[in-house]
């Protein structure tokens, strides 16, 4: 399939699904990266760096993803991976709110990306 003829083809639901878990992901993630900055000495390194990562990794995703590169799929298997780091690096503050939210919707989008990672695209 040339790239012209992609773009023609309708996306998927699973796709359009896949692109708002990613979008929702990032602003979830920018976010908590405001709220750790915030508190001050509070946020640990890893935790930053992991919610960069899937920030920066969710966004780039769903920008392949809405203009059909033929990179898409492998995309999406690093950002299901950069979710799951991220996911990982949040339940390490399981007494903050903004945390909890942010481990939950990269679990989502990791979820998401995992399945589109596996389908065709």
């Amino acid at each position: 399939m040339t790239q012209q003829s992609a773009a023609a083809t309708p996306m998927s639901k699973e796709m359009q699904d896949c692109i708002q878990a990613c979008m929702s992901c990032h602003g979830v993630c920018e976010e908590t990266m405001s709220s750790c900055l915030q508190r001050g000495g509070q946020a640990q390194m890893q935790i930053m760096r992991a919610l960069m990562d899937c920030s920066e990794m969710t966004r780039m995703c769903a920008d392949m993803m809405m203009r059909r590169s033929p990179l898409a799929g492998e995309m999406c298997a690093m950002c299901a991976r950069a979710c799951d780091l991220c996911a990982e690096a949040c339940m390490s503050m399981p007494d903050d709110d903004q945390m909890m939210r942010c481990a939950e919707s990269c679990r989502r989008c990791a979820e998401s990306c995992r399945a589109m990672a596996g389908a065709t695209m």
